[in-house]
């Protein structure tokens, strides 16, 4: 199972996938929710209610997609507050690390279930301003991965409609060069 990153979800909508040019995207996520393939958690769902934009309003249409924390979850918390607390990070940035419930619950439910957990974020090992996601996930023994990754492995099509719904013809193949054909 694949267990998304709110900053997934944010520059998706941000960036690549904003709702109004790829509602496809937004449909493959509920898909794959339903295949049993995507989640989050309840963390990440508060994170996207704060905003002020079409992002809340899929988090409160998707409510499924959010799981809650439960017992396999929380026995991870102590090993990875251990952890973090092993590390030569600045104390600002274990403070921070276990109040930012997203990060910290995101790799305790994946410890717990065996998700990988799904982010852009890359592993900083030296890092002592902030606990990166991927460094966690190393400690725990928790498999994580690029949303690219996920979007290949899945099988995800991007597949582009003018605004008239209909599908652009492919382009005509470039003539070859003598000999190379």
């Amino acid at each position: 199972m694949y267990l998304v990153d709110a900053s997934i979800l944010i520059e998706a909508k941000n960036r690549y996938y904003a709702f109004d040019i790829a509602p496809g995207f937004w449909t493959w996520l509920e898909q794959g929710h339903q295949a049993g393939e995507l989640i989050s958690i309840d963390a990440v769902r508060d994170e996207l209610l704060s905003g002020d934009d079409e992002l809340p309003d899929w988090a409160r249409d998707h409510p499924g997609f959010f799981l809650p924390v439960d017992q396999r979850t929380a026995q991870n918390f102590a090993p990875l507050s251990a952890w973090a607390a092993r590390q030569d990070y600045r104390q600002d940035a274990l403070n921070a690390f276990s109040s930012d419930q997203a990060d910290f619950l995101l790799i305790a439910r994946a410890a717990g279930h065996g998700d990988t957990v799904v982010t852009n974020e890359l592993p900083s090992p030296n890092a002592r301003k902030r606990v990166k996601i991927p460094d966690a996930c190393a400690a725990m023994g928790v498999e994580y991965v690029d949303f690219f990754t996920v979007l290949r492995t899945t099988g995800a099509k991007l597949r582009f409609h003018g605004a008239d719904g209909s599908t652009p013809a492919p382009a005509p193949l470039a003539p070859t060069i003598p000999g190379l054909d």
